[in-house]
């Protein structure tokens, strides 16, 4: 990474949390610093990172200039957040460093609750036919301190999460995109408002080039820096640009919403809108978000196994008929389930999983449902329903959970690579 000052230079830090960016944020700054790291977790240090643990005795006897917190931890609940209450000033992130050490490079950083992974991917892919040097980076997978060979004209495209905004003190987005935002991570924001302005953070820079909002968005009035120039984003593509997208993938009403701030903002950006809409038809999405995993003449699946909560699953339900919707695993804390009543003839309810009782009050008098122990099972079921229906009209089976993964699975890849080796398995079945 080109280094632009000396603000991280032979300077104390405390790095809290060993994930990916924990890790990345070592690699990069113990060059020049001194270095010491605390997790909550002893077993993340091996024989190569245990030379920089310190434990909680050390760090209240030890002042240091800042103190990195990784995304994952909530300092509110951790297991120094009294410390970290008395030097709350000293608190950095990942971003921080990164935008004090380039401070020149064009960034581009969207968030959103919904549809920020795939929408950074976008701009990427475009970006790059494009002919520019461009870097994805963030919570996509790509911790933020692991590029190297940065030019003067390299273009950043950052996926910011909430966790990854909240105790940033420095970082400032060139092009900030909020996408849209609903109810979630409540368990560690408290609520929507919160939530909301955690989002906001990237608009409080008067040096931005441009912000990008919804038309109508309800979010703006938590916005506290009214002054900041913004630009609304009509959603609604138009019948024009519509006809120019042949992609399959952007069907969905929630997908061509983010598109449109992606084609606004390359407008922005003065790139070749011919060679824009020719990535977009070329765009694979990416792997368990809405993903189109099978279809032939009766049956279309989607795999959605990045849903968490049923904001996220929402757009999927408006924009297809005939649905079998599963739903299952672990709910988040005071996630509502708002759909227009218009829908819900299009819809069959499935429900797996240890929290099927909390599902079934959340749809009672609204879906008709059934339940059971496993998603395997319930697959099962639904391609019996399918078969006895003997309907002209294609069948939709939308894997969407609408909740975390970790009652039965790991993470949600895992819970997407398990969806997908039921669908193998019943591939027969499918294809009678």
């Amino acid at each position: 990474m080109r280094t632009s000052n000396n603000i991280f230079k032979r300077k104390h830090i405390l790095i809290y949390g060993l994930g990916k960016s924990g890790i990345s944020s070592l690699n990069y700054l113990k060059k020049r610093n001194f270095i010491k790291v605390y997790d909550d977790n002893n077993s993340v240090f091996d024989k190569h990172l245990v030379k920089y643990q310190v434990n909680k005795s050390y760090i209240n006897k030890t002042n240091f200039d800042y103190i990195l917190v990784s995304p994952g931890i909530d300092i509110k609940k951790c297991k120094i957040k009294i410390y970290l209450k008395k030097n709350i000033k000293k608190i950095i992130t990942d971003f921080d460093v990164f935008y004090l050490e380039n401070p020149k490079n064009l960034n581009i950083t969207i968030t959103g609750t919904n549809g920020k992974s795939t929408s950074c991917k976008l701009l990427h892919d475009i970006l790059r036919k494009s002919k520019k040097d461009a870097r994805l980076v963030g919570n996509i997978g790509n911790p933020i301190l692991n590029e190297k060979n940065i030019k003067k004209n390299t273009i950043f495209v950052i996926e910011a999460s909430s966790y990854q905004i909240e105790y940033s003190k420095f970082f400032k987005a060139n092009y900030a995109l909020i996408l849209n935002i609903s109810p979630d991570h409540l368990e560690r924001h408290g609520n929507l408002r919160k939530y909301t302005k955690i989002k906001l953070k990237l608009f409080n820079n008067k040096k931005n080039n441009l912000n990008f909002c919804e038309n109508n968005n309800k979010y703006y009035k938590y916005f506290d820096n009214k002054n900041i120039k913004t630009i609304k984003v009509n959603t609604n593509l138009s019948n024009q640009i519509k006809k120019k997208i042949k992609n399959k993938y952007f069907k969905s009403i929630n997908n061509q919403k983010n598109l449109a701030f992606i084609i606004v903002l390359c407008k922005k950006l003065k790139l070749n809108m011919k060679n824009v809409f020719r990535s977009v038809n070329l765009f694979k999405q990416l792997k368990f978000r809405q993903q189109i995993i099978y279809n032939n003449k009766k049956i279309l699946i989607i795999n959605d196994s990045k849903s968490t909560s049923f904001s996220s699953s929402r757009y999927l339900l408006e924009s297809y008929t005939n649905i079998y919707w599963i739903v299952g695993g672990l709910p988040k804390k005071n996630d509502k389930f708002i759909l227009n009543k218009k829908y819900f003839k299009n819809i069959s309810l499935y429900i797996f999983g240890k929290n099927k009782n909390f599902f079934k009050k959340k749809f009672k008098n609204k879906l008709n449902y059934q339940s059971n122990n496993n998603l395997s099972d319930t697959f099962e079921q639904i391609l019996a329903d399918i078969k006895m229906k003997n309907s002209n009209k294609k069948s939709h089976i939308i894997f969407s959970p609408s909740a975390a993964s970790f009652d039965q699975f790991k993470n949600f890849e895992h819970r997407g690579t398990y969806f997908n080796s039921i669908i193998k398995k019943n591939k027969k079945k499918l294809n009678d």
